[in-house]
């Protein structure tokens, strides 16, 4: 088990602005697909595109709801590292 050093909260940075850009990019794309494969009359890849794209719609709607949070609770510099736990 690692042990803590202090300095996380600090250094630590969110995935979430990366999630978001991925989740925005793969939208689009299911999107064209969806909208492409329609117009092409291949019906069962455009409900795949479609299916992509709801999943992505939904990753975006989690991912905004996340960001909008905020920042959650984390220990200052004046708490110190946690130790680890003695299992004998």
């Amino acid at each position: 088990m690692a042990m803590r050093t202090g300095s996380e909260p600090s250094e630590a940075r969110s995935p979430l602005r990366l999630r978001m850009g991925l989740a925005a990019w793969g939208l689009l794309w299911a999107l064209a697909g969806t909208v492409i494969f329609a117009e092409l009359s291949r019906i069962g890849w455009a409900v795949a595109c479609g299916v992509i794209a709801l999943l992505a719609a939904v990753d975006v709607v989690v991912v905004a709801h996340r960001m909008h949070q905020g920042p959650h609770w984390q220990p200052g510099r004046n708490i110190p590292p946690y130790r680890p736990i003695n299992r004998r």
